[in-house]
């Protein structure tokens, strides 16, 4: 493993525990939404609101 995917992993773990672990999936799923010029946003908001309300 290189030094900087170890410091990555590091630097990420406080996210990714608890509640940020629960949300994780409603946020990576609005960032691929979010790819899509002028409809992105708008597909992506529903996604928002889950990981709002899981992680807030």
């Amino acid at each position: 493993m290189t030094a900087l995917l170890r410091a990555t992993l590091v630097a990420a773990l406080p996210l990714l525990s608890g509640c940020g672990l629960a949300a994780a999936p409603c946020r990576v799923g609005s960032a691929v939404l979010k790819i899509f010029p002028y409809v992105g946003h708008t597909a992506a908001a529903p996604t928002d609101a889950c990981a709002d309300a899981i992680d807030p």
